[in-house]
C-alpha cells in the first residue's frame, strides 16, 4: 500500500464494498474476466493497459476504487484487432465477447468482455443488446484526427436512440449508420489520419471519450499489482492520471455521491450464496 495517503484503506472498503456486498461480488466477476483477458494477452504477446477508473485504482487502491462498478482497459487499434480474432476461441464458456459482429444492436465501437451467469442493467441503452452480463470494456486506440470531428459521425447514432426509445424503426437506421462508419467513413478518415501523420493517441473513431495521450506516456508498459494479480498500465502513469483526475491521489469530495447507476443486478449461479440474496439494485 501507499504509505503518503491521507485516508484509510480497509475503512473504504468497510463502507463501500465489504466482503459479500453486491458490489464486491461484481468487482470480483469483472476481476475474473481481467484475468482471462490477461492470460490470452499474454499467450498472443497482444499488450494491454489499464485505463480510466481502474488505472486510477491500481495506483491509489491497489485494486478496485471501492466504489467502482466498472473495469476499462485499453489496447491499441492493430493490437485490437487481433485481440477481437483470437478472443472467441480462447475464452471459458461463461465469457461471451461482444461486438457489431457478434450482436446486431451492439452499436458501441468499442469491445465487452460479458459474464453470462449475471445480469446487470443500466437503465441506458444496453437494453437493446443481446448480452446483459457483468461486464469489462475494451478500448481500442489509435493515432486519429481530432475528436470532434470523428464524433460527429456516430452520436447521431445516440439521438435517435433517446428519440425512437430503442424502438425498432430507430434501431434500423442506428445499425445503417454504424454499418456505413465502421465500412465507409471511419476507413477513410484513417486514411487521411496517416497522410497528417497524427502522433498522439486517443480512443479509436465512433467513441465518444476524446482524452488525448502522448505515445511515450504510454509506452513502454509499466507492470502494478492490481487485487492480487500483475497488470499491465501505462508506463508514465502518474502523468497519465493526473491529466485525466489532476490531484488524483485525492479522494473526492463528496463521497456520499461516487457510485454508478445501476438499475439492477443479479447473479444466476451458486458462486456467492444464494440466487436469491444476491438480488440488488444500487
Amino acid at each position: 500500500m501507499h504509505d503518503n495517503l491521507t485516508f484509510n484503506q480497509d475503512e473504504l472498503r468497510a463502507r463501500f464494498n465489504p466482503e459479500g456486498s453486491p458490489i464486491r461480488k461484481q468487482q470480483m466477476v469483472m476481476l475474473g474476466m481481467l484475468k482471462e483477458l490477461d492470460r490470452i494477452c499474454r499467450k498472443h504477446e497482444i499488450p494491454y493497459f489499464l485505463y480510466w477508473g481502474t488505472l486510477l485504482g491500481a495506483i491509489r487502491h491497489d485494486g478496485f476504487i471501492p466504489w467502482d462498478d466498472d473495469l476499462d482497459v485499453g489496447v491499441m487499434r492493430q493490437d485490437y484487432l487481433r485481440l477481437m480474432k483470437v478472443l472467441p476461441e480462447e475464452l471459458p464458456d461463461h465469457i461471451v465477447l461482444q461486438t457489431n459482429d457478434t450482436d446486431k444492436n451492439y452499436f458501441y465501437f468499442f469491445a465487452k468482455l460479458r459474464d453470462k451467469n449475471s445480469f446487470l442493467d443500466e437503465g441506458a441503452y444496453d437494453r437493446v443488446f443481446k448480452e446483459r452480463g457483468i461486464f469489462i470494456d475494451i478500448f481500442p486506440m489509435d493515432s486519429i484526427l481530432p475528436s470532434t470531428q470523428r464524433w460527429r459521425l456516430q452520436s447521431q447514432a445516440y439521438n435517435w436512440f433517446r428519440k425512437g426509445n430503442g424502438n425498432e424503426s430507430s434501431m434500423k437506421k442506428i445499425r445503417a449508420l454504424t454499418w456505413f462508419n465502421r465500412h465507409v467513413s471511419f476507413p477513410v478518415l484513417r486514411v487521411f489520419s496517416k497522410i497528417a501523420c497524427c502522433k498522439k493517441i486517443t480512443f479509436d473513431y465512433g467513441i465518444p471519450f476524446h482524452q488525448v495521450l502522448q505515445r511515450d506516456d504510454i509506452f513502454p508498459l509499466s507492470t502494478h499489482v492490481f487485487e492480487g494479480m500483475e497488470t499491465f498500465i501505462p508506463g508514465n502513469s502518474h502523468k497519465v492520471l493526473q491529466s485525466l483526475y489532476g490531484d488524483f491521489m485525492q479522494l473526492p469530495p463528496d463521497l456520499d455521491n461516487v457510485y454508478h447507476h445501476v438499475e439492477k443486478l443479479e447473479f444466476f449461479t451458486n458462486n456467492f450464496h444464494n440466487e436469491n440474496d444476491d438480488r440488488a439494485a444500487h
